[in-house]
């Protein structure tokens, strides 16, 4: 199988939405090293400049309006290999855990609306803010902002989660996203003033977030609206086929268990979710596993 078919074959698949973001940003980041090179070669660099004008998110509202796009693509677009890498890097670890327990749409959600959030800091905080304005035209790229709010956002959900880090030893991820936000104020100071707002930015939908999705309300509905659209948009027609006209007979569908069946496909029994309570009440939320938890998460959106 050719690499071209590895890819169409990742991103036709809909439980894959953590490597559809990963490679993605791989994609943009080969493409932009591929196309710099040969413009250099070429002895025609000054043309990369308009390029990536196309990818970054320009500080200057005028450069905006011309770009609009960039609110979102700046999230997907790279230069340097440790840039893309520490943040790959994090959206694999992190992005696994909310994965697992939200599912896949709403960590392409989360990304999205990281991203968005990390975008208006940064405008903001570059036309409105004196100390920044000097800085206006400023331009910004990198995918932390979408990371840094899948960051918070696992640890707001599973703030007792441990992660096991190199010369350190195990950390929950509580700490880890705290000392995070912590660099970011710090570096507000320091050269990346932009980069380190936006990913306070992210860090506060992150966990705004998580607080709504366990409040009953999800933030994310917006953008899965907008991708279930562009998906009908862009989706084949299936062939008209001839079918029989008999109209099929009612069947009743009878659990053998005596429990009740769920209303929507993928929940969990009611009888499962008693006995989920049942053993909090003995022996506490901790003492859960992850498919219970998972099952009383998705109950609760019933």
């Amino acid at each position: 199988m050719s690499i071209v078919q590895d890819i169409r074959s990742a991103f036709s698949r809909r439980d894959n939405a953590l490597m559809q973001l990963i490679l993605l940003n791989v994609l943009v980041f080969a493409v932009l090293i591929v196309l710099r090179t040969v413009l250099t070669v070429s002895s025609a660099s000054g043309y990369f400049l308009p390029v990536m004008r196309q990818f970054e998110l320009s500080s200057a509202l005028p450069e905006l309006l011309r770009h609009p796009w960039t609110l979102l693509t700046y999230a997907f677009t790279h230069k340097g290999f440790f840039h893309i890498l520490f943040n790959l890097l994090n959206l694999y670890w992190f992005g696994q855990l909310l994965r697992e327990y939200l599912g896949d749409r709403r960590l392409v959600s989360l990304y999205v609306l990281g991203a968005l959030a990390g975008a208006a800091i940064f405008l903001l905080s570059f036309n409105l803010i004196p100390a920044f304005q000097p800085g206006v035209g400023t331009p910004m790229i990198g995918a932390s902002a979408a990371v840094t709010a899948i960051i918070v956002a696992a640890a707001t959900l599973l703030p007792d989660y441990t992660f096991s880090l190199i010369l350190i030893g195990p950390v929950k991820i509580k700490w880890i996203a705290a000392v995070l936000v912590l660099i970011s104020l710090a570096g507000v100071n320091g050269g990346n003033a932009g980069g380190e707002i936006a990913h306070l930015g992210g860090a506060l939908v992150g966990f705004l977030f998580i607080k709504q999705l366990q409040a009953g309300r999800d933030l994310g509905r917006p953008v899965q609206a907008v991708g279930n659209f562009f998906t009908k948009l862009f989706a084949r027609r299936p062939a008209m086929r001839v079918s029989s006209t008999r109209r099929p007979e009612p069947v009743t569908a009878t659990a053998s268990s005596g429990g009740k069946k769920p209303a929507v496909a993928g929940q969990p029994l009611q009888d499962e979710i008693d006995n989920i309570l049942d053993k909090i009440s003995r022996s506490g939320y901790e003492s859960l596993s992850k498919e219970e938890k998972q099952k009383l998460f998705r109950a609760s959106q019933q």
